[in-house]
């Protein structure tokens, strides 16, 4: 089965891509120095070929077997990686590493037992579990029957190799482990994320479905009524026609209604949408308890416009600012024309905002759809200096009455007196 490419989310933070295939040559040298930074390791076979007193044939030897172990440590690791490695290539490169630990280490020093601990590494990595778990142990092993050759190597040096090949290799294989089962659980949130998108179409096509087809089945009707009638009864007639005017413009409001109401966001749901990418992202969230309660007098048009400027200011706040904590406000204010707005502020300590002063694409269409409501947006430094602040303004009107509250309320209206006339 081909694994599924993702793209990494905001706050999906993975900067080695472990577990991915890099996609560009940046992020293939990033991983290419990551597994590089291992090969420090051969310093002490490397410094012994150095030291005086060695002979040239160890020298050319030692070197050429250590530039051939490094190539095939390489190739898999590489072909792994980019998931192009073939089942010949794999266990030919493995036989290749194992057969040059044993005979470098053989027939030079027991400092190159360390080339045991990359051949054990390198099963955990490319060998299913199943063979991994064997080939793991043999490996480690035949590190410590090769360095008991040495009799001034003790026990307990001998440990010091042999428990690191064993445990290398395992954490390994729990590596690879967890490598699957996040590509699993990457694929499976893609594949939830398909699902919930077409359960939304399946619910506007039944929705519109609903609304359109008694419409439509009365137009028809109608139609083929006013049809029959038109020859001797045309009076009869405009009656029908005017019938199918009214049914279809209603099927149009119910439509336009159907689909502005998917559309529109909520405020409630795109407050717990901007906890969760903040918190994703890392960010301290402080959330203003006005936010959480119902807001008297916010209008449909109005609450749409604040919740799309509290998903843009979250996003922003996410994806450009930097920030360790964002304020999250929502006050009532008194305008110098006696009218009352609603005011939802989003504050944070990140890099502030942007030399040049001019709104991306994100701002600008936010500026438009805040106006469209009769809002505006404001943007500047946060309080202190420090940060970013976005505040988006909707007007209020009257407060509306809940049902039990219009009941409690006693009716002053005046009573009608009869006429004595």
């Amino acid at each position: 089965m081909r694994p599924v490419e993702t793209k990494c989310e905001p706050g999906d933070h993975n900067p080695m891509m472990i577990g991915q295939a890099p996609h560009s040559r940046r992020q293939a040298l990033g991983k290419t120095m990551w597994v590089g930074v291992w090969l420090l390791y051969l310093a002490g076979p490397v410094g012994r070929l150095l030291e005086p007193g060695v002979s040239t044939a160890e020298r050319i030897w030692g070197g050429l077997g250590l530039a051939l172990f490094v190539l095939s440590y390489f190739a898999l690791v590489f072909r792994h990686m980019w998931r192009v490695l073939t089942r010949p290539m794999k266990y030919g490169s493995l036989a290749v590493m194992l057969a040059l630990s044993i005979a470098l280490s053989w027939t030079l020093d027991y400092s190159w037992l360390v080339l045991f601990i990359f051949t054990s590494v390198a099963c955990g990595m490319v060998l299913p579990s199943q063979q991994s778990r064997w080939a793991i142990p043999l490996v480690t092993a035949t590190l410590l029957a090769v360095g008991a050759s040495y009799p001034e190597v003790r026990s307990y040096y001998l440990f010091a190799y042999g428990l690191p090949a064993l445990g290398s290799g395992f954490m390994m294989v729990g590596v690879q482990y967890l490598i699957r089962t996040t590509t699993e659980l990457r694929a499976a949130r893609q594949e939830v994320a398909r699902l919930a998108a077409n359960d939304e179409r399946l619910r506007l096509a039944r929705d519109l479905h609903d609304l359109l087809g008694h419409s439509l089945s009365l137009i028809t009707l109608k139609s083929e009524l006013a049809g029959r009638m038109l020859p001797d009864r045309p009076e009869d007639a405009a009656r029908q026609v005017a019938d199918i005017e009214r049914v279809s413009r209603q099927a149009l409001v119910d439509v336009r209604e159907a689909v502005t109401g998917y559309r529109r966001p909520r405020l409630v749901v795109e407050l717990a949408g901007a906890r969760a990418a903040l918190r994703t992202a890392g960010v301290t969230v402080t959330v203003d308890p006005a936010l959480e309660g119902e807001h008297r007098g916010l209008a449909a048009d109005e609450e749409g416009a604040l919740a799309w400027a509290l998903r843009e200011a979250v996003t922003n706040v996410v994806r450009h600012s930097g920030a360790r904590r964002c304020e999250l406000l929502l006050t009532e204010e008194w305008e110098a024309d006696e009218r009352r707005y609603l005011c939802l502020a989003v504050l944070d300590d990140g890099a502030g905002p942007p030399r040049a002063r001019q709104d991306g694409n994100g701002l600008s269409g936010l500026r438009e759809r805040l106006a469209l409501a009769d809002g505006r947006l404001e943007t500047g430094p946060a309080p202190g200096g420090h940060g970013f602040a976005l505040r988006a303004y909707v007007p209020l009107g009257a407060p509306t009455l809940s049902g039990a509250e219009a009941a409690a309320t006693p009716d002053i209206s005046p009573e009608p007196v009869d006429d004595p006339a």
